[in-house]
């Protein structure tokens, strides 16, 4: 029973899963509260668990496929945001922060942090990916955001 045991997937996995099967899920989400309101024994309980473990088994996937999936498109994501950081230095800002950060600013990329810290919070067209560890590609977008003024 190890496909039960869900404390180490990240929200990529459950995001994917829930993309892909919304309308089995929501189905499945309106039989359960008919059978809540309409059932009134302990069979009712059974049948709430085998439709939800039916929906797992349905799913097709194992968690882990979803993991792998959730991954790849996460690994994609940060690729064009490490291109997009490196076509877009020569138009990159930046910007001293009342509270002590910075903030450098291009059309596809924001990076926000502390200086002298070793990790800045990226943003790529709007979406946050985390924190992220300075590395040359990120300390290169850095400098020429600076040399730009």
């Amino acid at each position: 029973m190890d496909f039960l045991d869900f404390s180490t997937y990240d929200i990529d996995t459950w995001t994917t899963f829930f993309k892909e099967h919304w309308l089995v899920l929501v189905i499945a989400l309106i039989v359960l509260f008919l059978i809540v309101r309409i059932v009134k024994t302990v069979v009712k309980w059974a049948i709430v668990a085998a439709i939800v473990l039916g929906l797992v088994i349905y799913s097709g996937y194992s968690m882990d496929d979803l993991k792998e999936i959730g991954s790849k498109v996460t690994d994609s994501i940060k690729q064009e945001a490490i291109n997009a950081m490196a076509g877009g230095a020569k138009d990159a800002t930046f910007v001293t922060n009342a509270d002590g950060t910075f903030t450098v600013k291009t059309s596809n990329v924001e990076l926000t942090g502390e200086p002298g810290a070793n990790e800045v919070a990226v943003s790529f067209r709007g979406a946050s990916l985390g924190k992220w560890e300075l590395d040359s590609t990120i300390q290169s977008l850095i400098d020429q955001a600076k040399q730009n003024g």
